[in-house]
């Protein structure tokens, strides 16, 4: 016997709910139609809201402390300069499909973050972007290697780089990827035995940091009547219409989920934190850089230096803590005098102009749980609301940035993506709230009829 449903989760990285949900709903016939037939809402991320590690977080349901994954890179240990890669290998917990399979269902994924290298499952597995290239151990089993080539050629993990001022070749290179994914995902429906199937498409988090000052007449680098105005449009109608295509081929008992791990929002700038810790008094250099240099390359007196951070999306902020550090500065009992004492600064951090931008930082024992919340940052910080990212070199004239030391980057992440589930034989038509990423497992264990292990974090969803 089958399981009570069978289940389709499509994963969309970094869909926007105000653009899936509202801007664009109307021109959009087929999530509109899962929008009027089924239940949705917006769905609050991990903390912070970042492709690694909201997937993983999503699957398992469970949250970074019990992960031990803060980002996609993470302090290997106390040193000043040791981190690791999270790859598929630092999940120890059980994800979705290893409960749905324990169970003797059939269970299929393409492009799932953070399941590269690929590990056996009760069916198949197409890893994602961690992947080196296509000539790597990237699928399971191997041999489905060369179904995929069959069905698509050669495969796209991911574009080339996202980060680019070539958009033409970009847009290109992100309409190529989608259009091999949804033809894999086609292809494998049909040929590959399955009771859960889960893929996720990265390209529109490629195509919102690499576009969004293109649509976004708030963003301080838009200009009006510009050739790529209607590039994320364009790329939502093109996902609407490939996501159609998938809704009329499935039966009556597939139960069909649209989730995304964060959502999307401009890039007002960048605050350059290891600038503005020196300027504060809690980094030391020994000698000031010529130019701009990472970190690690920095002359940094760590016997005087207090604090150090990290760049992305959000801030990572870690302490200078003796007894732990090798050349640790702050009494273990003066710890949380200083980060209190940090946390009231960060939060006066003004823009160029003088306005406070509403910065918001977290402690992780505050928004964790788990055997691993000593391995995360000391602080987590959330610049404007997220509306600004946080840069990792040193040697700015400013703590104000807006060009990223990574390349031309338009968008952020936020603390909100989508969820819509759709079942073809309800009409429900309900928005819901108060929806976290922890309960996407619960809810399709439920419905498929399968007990939700005790260790899961999320609540099942009220359908």
């Amino acid at each position: 016997m089958g399981p009570k449903k069978k289940v389709l989760v499509i994963g969309l990285d970094c869909a926007a709910p105000e653009l899936v949900f509202e801007k664009w709903i109307d021109q959009l016939p087929n999530f509109r139609r899962m929008v009027d037939e089924g239940v949705w809402g917006p769905l609050k991320s991990t903390i912070p809201p970042i492709t690694v590690p909201a997937w993983q977080c999503m699957v398992t349901s469970k949250n970074p402390g019990k992960l031990g994954i803060f980002g996609f890179r993470n302090r290997s240990d106390y040193s000043y300069d040791n981190f690791w890669i999270a790859n598929s290998e630092a999940i120890k917990e059980p994800a979705i499909w290893d409960v749905i399979g324990r169970e003797g269902y059939k269970v299929g994924m393409i492009g799932v973050p953070q399941t590269y290298p690929p590990r056996p499952v009760n069916g198949f597995m197409v890893t994602d972007w961690l992947a080196p290239d296509t000539n790597a151990e990237y699928t399971f089993p191997d041999y489905i290697k060369d179904e995929v080539k069959q069905a698509v050629g050669d495969y796209v993990l991911d574009v080339e780089k996202f980060r680019t001022d070539n958009k033409d070749e970009l847009l290109e290179e992100i309409f190529d990827m989608t259009r091999k994914r949804f033809d894999l995902v086609d292809a494998f429906l049909k040929s590959q035995a399955w009771h859960f199937f889960m893929f996720v498409e990265i390209g529109l988090d490629r195509i919102h940091h690499g576009f969004w000052k293109y649509f976004d007449k708030t963003h301080r680098k838009y200009a009006p009547g510009n050739k790529y105005e209607n590039a994320i449009l364009d790329y939502h109608k093109y996902l609407d219409k490939r996501i159609g295509k998938i809704l009329d081929s499935l039966d009556e008992d597939t139960v069909v989920l649209v989730v995304s791990d964060h959502g999307a929002k401009k890039m007002e700038g960048a605050i350059n934190i290891n600038d503005w810790l020196i300027k504060e008094g809690y980094l030391i250099l020994k000698s000031r850089p010529e130019g701009l240099v990472k970190l690690e390359k920095a002359d940094i007196d760590w016997g005087k230096t207090t604090a150090w951070g990290l760049g992305g999306y959000y801030g990572r902020l870690f302490l200078n803590v003796k007894g732990r550090e090798k050349q640790g500065l702050i009494e273990p009992e003066d710890y949380e005098k200083v980060r209190n004492e940090i946390i009231e600064k960060l939060a006066a951090i003004t823009d160029e102009k003088g306005n406070n931008i509403g910065t918001r930082t977290y402690k992780p024992q505050d928004v964790y749980s788990g055997p691993n919340i000593d391995q995360a940052p000391d602080l987590i910080v959330f610049f404007g609301d997220l509306f600004w990212r946080s840069t990792g070199t040193i040697g700015h004239d400013s703590i104000h940035s807006f060009e990223t030391e990574v390349g031309p980057d338009d968008a952020v992440h936020a603390q909100y993506g989508i969820f819509i589930l759709w079942d073809p034989k309800e009409k429900r038509g309900r928005k819901l709230e108060d929806l976290e990423i922890y309960d996407v497992t619960p809810t399709v264990l439920t419905v498929m009829g399968i007990d939700i292990p005790e260790d899961m974090e999320g609540k099942v969803i009220p359908l």
